[in-house]
């Protein structure tokens, strides 16, 4: 079992475990004042949303691979890779490419979940130097961001991703909200609220964006644009991008507009083609009339990189999340983010499909963590926690009603796994090998991932009741 020592742990500290650093940030603090500022968001009212033992089974795994990964993250690898200020008094991103940006907002969602929660382990580095490094990355993440940098050459933002990466830059800063400096504040809302304008302002409703990418994999007519590649992870990312716009600055003018594209891109995410002619409707919207293409098929499945590919199944993760992002608001998310999401957890769990030996198995192979790929997977061997961090996400939010085994059932066996390859380490992090995982941010994945669902867990399995809520309310 991954060693975590005895920590006083999970409890959110808010305002009163806010470490001193007055002073500690004074270089690259100064600006102009922005349209749309600091003083547009409503920090997370951390009393009144109690407390997380994180005690209980599936707590304790979620508990240490959290513990882990910002370990790591924040220890060897933020000093590995940042070294020095650059004159501006902020740190060398080294690029404004996805490595470049979405590894260290990656990096910091963990961290920041991890010190607010009191579940950080200090072995490595001192809570109090971790908390520096930690405002080091969110402040220069949103410094960098094109809504406050006016130099083409190190700006990022505008990108077929960066509303991703703009949604844990920000949620990082909203979690340590009461410990950033007034113009990291000021940064970090024009940072959300470009990115969030930028998908409300598409010359369709049906397109992502003002660079048109499309919503569908699959027009209505059948006309497939873009053979073997689901929109739905895209889809499901700029939506995320938008709820925690929505659940930051709930006053802000344009919160309707980000309300409604926020469900629709949920919709559009897992929309099937059963749903083109359904009389069903989700937060106002009818499916049959609104939507014009489908991204998962009838029985939940879907298709990436050219393949049927499990990992871009459990992508829906971040559909779920919404329900974290909006219950830190002390607010229900809307039932978009949980549509269909039975249907494909159905598939992982119980379809059968055919193994190279001969005979069949489902995705999730019997009372076991090995993940069967159908048509092979590009992305390397290892990846318990995708699956278990799904798992778990399905789980709190109800939507494996009618499957057996159940979710729980298989978190346990996946996150384990996942322990099991972090047990092989002394410094938090998963992987060894570059084939266990090819993906070059696989430790920070893993971190964003631990992070957000252990947000989830505390909304869940807190001490004022199950703040894990979603309505399907019209016109939401």
């Amino acid at each position: 079992m991954f060693d975590l020592p005895a920590l006083s742990r999970r409890r959110f500290l808010g305002a009163t475990g806010a470490i001193g650093l007055t002073g500690v940030f004074g270089a690259g603090t100064t600006g102009t004042a922005l349209a749309a500022d600091g003083n547009s968001v409503v920090p997370i009212n951390w009393p009144n949303l109690g407390s997380y033992s994180g005690a209980d089974a599936a707590g304790t795994r979620v508990t240490a691979i959290l513990a882990g990964s910002a370990r790591y993250l924040i220890g060897p690898w933020y000093a590995a890779h940042y070294t020095h200020y650059l004159p501006d008094g902020y740190i060398d991103l080294k690029g404004t490419d996805e490595r470049a940006v979405r590894l260290p907002a990656m990096a910091a969602v963990a961290a920041t979940t991890a010190l607010v929660t009191d579940t950080y382990d200090p072995r490595t580095l001192s809570a109090a130097n971790a908390t520096i490094r930690t405002h080091n990355l969110i402040r220069t993440l949103a410094a960098r961001h094109r809504a406050n940098n006016t130099n083409p050459a190190n700006r990022w933002g505008g990108g077929w991703q960066t509303a991703l990466w703009a949604y844990y830059t920000a949620l990082a800063g909203w979690l340590f909200w009461d410990r950033l400096d007034a113009t990291t504040r000021d940064h970090l809302v024009a940072m959300l609220v470009w990115e969030a304008d930028r998908l409300t302002t598409g010359d369709s409703v049906h397109l992502i964006g003002t660079s048109g990418d499309q919503l569908y994999m699959t027009r209505r007519d059948g006309t497939v644009v873009t053979p073997g590649d689901s929109k739905a992870e895209e889809d499901n990312w700029s939506a995320a991008a938008l709820s925690l716009a929505v659940s930051m600055m709930p006053g802000h003018p344009n919160t309707a507009r980000w309300t409604r594209r926020n469900i629709e891109l949920l919709l559009a995410a897992a929309a099937r083609p059963a749903d083109l002619t359904s009389s069903a409707s989700i937060n106002g919207i009818r499916l049959s009339s609104w939507l014009r293409g489908t991204n998962i098929a009838d029985d939940g499945t879907l298709q990436n990189h050219a393949r049927l590919h499990p990992l871009y199944m459990v992508a829906f993760d971040q559909s779920l999340y919404q329900g974290f992002v909006f219950g830190l608001a002390d607010r229900a998310a809307p039932r978009a983010a949980l549509h269909n999401i039975n249907r494909t957890y159905a598939a992982l769990v119980d379809l059968p499909f055919p193994l190279p030996g001969g005979g069949t198995s489902p995705i999730y192979r019997v009372n076991s963590a090995e993940i069967h790929y159908p048509e092979g997977n590009d992305w390397g061997t290892h990846f318990p926690f995708y699956f278990g961090n799904f798992d778990l996400l399905v789980s709190l939010t109800g939507q494996d009603r009618g499957i057996c085994p159940s979710a729980a059932e298989w978190e346990r066996l996946h996150n384990d796994a996942q322990l099991s390859l972090m047990s092989r380490f002394t410094d938090g992090r998963t992987y060894g090998a570059d084939g266990e995982n090819t993906y070059y941010g696989r430790e920070h994945r893993i971190g964003a991932m631990a992070g957000q669902t252990y947000l989830t867990l505390f909304l869940a399995r807190n001490s004022t009741g199950n703040r894990l809520r979603f309505t399907n309310g019209g016109g939401y």
